[in-house]
Parts: structure tokens; C-alpha cells; sequence
């Protein structure tokens, strides 16, 4: 009895990594067929971004957790200033991202 219930934990692992890596070698067999130009992948990172762009608007708007207790004025002005640097850059995601964050630490902390 002993020894098939210390089986289980391998079993479980063994399951796990199946499900995982069939899903994985199924998506390099088909990359190699879809065409990055095609209407359905336009259509893909269309949503992908709309679903993206409404994560944002969320957490700008009604934010949850320790980001509720900032003001609103100095979420959206962290958002402008993120965007901002992101386009003066020329699109460096991380020096837009630092930015505003930055801001945002900056504006609660002159706030509060």
C-alpha cells in the first residue's frame, strides 16, 4: 500500500507533462502552416490587443488591491506619461514602462 500511494506524486508529474508537451509539439508541427499575413492571424492579434487595451482601461479605472488607493488624476497621469515616453523613445517598452511607474509613485506620494 505503501508503495502506491508514493507512485501517485510521479504519476501526477508524468500526466502533467503530457498534457503539457502535446499541446506544445502540436503547435510546432502547425506553426510552420500559418501564414503570419493571413486573416485569421490579423484577426487573432486584433483581440489580443482589444483584450489587452480593455485589461489597462480596467485597471486605470476600477483598480483592485493597493492600486484602488491612488487617486484616479494620478493613475491617468501615470498612463499619459507612460505612453508619452513610450512614443518619444521610439517605442522602448521599458523606458515607457519605468516612466510610469515612476510617475505614479511620484504623484501618490506628492497626494498622500
Amino acid at each position: 500500500m505503501a508503495e502506491s500511494s508514493a507512485l501517485w506524486p510521479y504519476l501526477a508529474m508524468l500526466v502533467g507533462a503530457l498534457a503539457t508537451y502535446v499541446w506544445r509539439g502540436l503547435g510546432v508541427a502547425l506553426s510552420g502552416r500559418i501564414n503570419p499575413q493571413g486573416l485569421l492571424f490579423e484577426w487573432v492579434a486584433c483581440v489580443a490587443y482589444a483584450l489587452l487595451a480593455g485589461l489597462i482601461a480596467r485597471m486605470i479605472i476600477l483598480p483592485v488591491g493597493p492600486l484602488a488607493e491612488a487617486p484616479l488624476g494620478a493613475r491617468l497621469a501615470a498612463a499619459i506619461t507612460a505612453l508619452a515616453i513610450f512614443f518619444l523613445t521610439r517605442r522602448n517598452l521599458g523606458l515607457g514602462v519605468a516612466a510610469g511607474a515612476g510617475a505614479l509613485v511620484l504623484l501618490t506620494w506628492a497626494t498622500g
